[in-house]
């Protein structure tokens, strides 16, 4: 399955490191080519005899050891590589290419490759919850780092918590998601927004809309499958992660200004199908508001535009946006596509049967920047999720070949 794929892994300094001999052990199955290499702490754990019995090639232990053939090792594998796994990786190399720190052959490797990088996190639950890894974490996937989550259960400590590397096969899974089935958007970072925005009223109140986030989960799924590199920023919703997505967190309007504008910029498709709260209270009470009247009127000010705001800036980027109307569709949809500078939009009648919140099917008309109006039928969110996309990818390939002429 794997013929003719070049893996290299990085096995760190940690009990799960013994969990990396069959990681090599499948990939080899698979008749993948793999190249390891060892920090100085992993070969406490595991002797570097064993991974080259194995992967049946030399194990990198030492930047400056004698090479079996003369080229520079970091770049030579950097170069050759599809795809580099670090795990398990502890906190210390996580920080390490965090903070471009290039001190052994793995971290000089990892900032050599062009390669996809998967991170898998193994260690004690408090290290993986400590602020510094956690901020270090959340840099990387910025980046477009990938990562695993850790697994639950019995760690090293004696304690049954979260930070267990995650089994082999899962690993290896991974691995072919990456690489054989890239499918079309193997290459492609994508950001997506979606859910909606609480905007707080009192600790236990807020102003809120009914999206439940199914569609922008969809793309940002569906994107996956396809093989882009996909971050997605959720509102608050009850639905299940998508896997293998780097995912960040927002409550309000702010909070969700805040991601986008730090991801925007590694990302080359923006898909913005979040339902954010055009407006927030003025004043937030920081006690319960009493019920003390038959009345209770509340100011309200203007958030941030956010679509609007990446669209003054998007440079090269291909710019989607969403338009859940309830009137005068295409005309309130053409209004905001041009006036937020975006290359397509979504148009929908939320009123319709089968369409808008909570549904897990969708009515929807992709409007172009060109004019052109495409109107779909009644499907399912992850097939407009796809329609969606393929008018992205469209978009996205037409400016880059714009961009190799000039």
């Amino acid at each position: 399955m794997l013929n003719g794929i070049n893996i290299v892994l990085g096995v760190c300094g940690g009990i799960a490191a013994y969990k990396s001999v069959e990681i090599v052990s499948r990939l080899k199955k698979l008749d993948a080519e793999v190249n390891v290499i060892m920090t100085e702490s992993a070969q406490k754990f595991v002797a570097p005899l064993t991974f080259r019995s194995i992967s049946r090639n030399p194990v990198i232990t030492d930047m400056f050891q004698e090479p079996v053939n003369y080229d520079i090792k970091h770049i030579s594998l950097a170069q050759k590589a599809d795809l580099l796994i670090v795990a398990p990786a502890t906190a210390n190399i996580i920080g390490k290419i965090a903070n471009g720190i290039a001190d052994d052959m793995l971290t000089t490797t990892v900032m050599a490759t062009k390669a996809k990088v998967l991170i898998v996190p193994a260690m004690n639950v408090n290290m993986y919850e400590n602020v510094l890894v956690k901020d270090n974490i959340e840099k990387l996937k910025r980046l477009g780092y990938m990562f695993m989550e850790p697994a639950t259960g019995m760690l090293a400590c004696g304690i049954n918590a979260k930070g267990r590397m995650p089994e082999p096969e899962e690993i290896v899974d991974m691995a072919v998601d990456l690489t054989i089935n890239k499918g079309d958007m193997g290459n492609i970072k994508i950001l997506v927004t979606a859910g909606p925005t609480r905007e707080a009223i009192d600790p236990v109140r807020y102003i809120t809309n009914h999206s439940s986030g199914k569609m922008g989960y969809a793309i940002a799924k569906v994107a996956k499958k396809r093989g882009a590199c996909v971050s997605l920023v959720t509102g608050p919703v009850n639905i299940e992660r998508p896997e293998n997505v780097n995912v960040f967190e927002a409550t309000t309007a702010d909070d969700m200004f805040q991601k986008v504008n730090e991801l925007y910029e590694s990302a080359d498709i923006i898909i913005m199908a979040a339902a954010v709260a055009d407006y927030k209270c003025s004043f937030v009470s920081n006690s319960k508001i009493k019920k003390s009247s038959n009345e209770l009127t509340l100011t309200l000010v203007k958030n941030p535009d956010i679509a609007y705001s990446i669209g003054g800036k998007k440079g090269d980027r291909v710019l989607v946006g969403f338009a859940a109307e309830t009137n005068d569709i295409y005309d309130n949809a053409k209004s905001k596509l041009s006036k937020k500078n975006m290359d397509m939009i979504v148009a929908n009648d939320v009123t319709m049967e089968g369409a808008g919140f909570n549904h897990d099917t969708n009515i929807v008309s992709i409007i172009l920047n060109s004019g052109e109006i495409i109107k779909l039928p009644i499907m399912t969110k992850e097939k407009v999720a796809n329609e969606i996309l393929n008018y992205a990818v469209r978009m996205y390939n037409d400016k880059r070949s714009s961009a190799f002429k000039d």
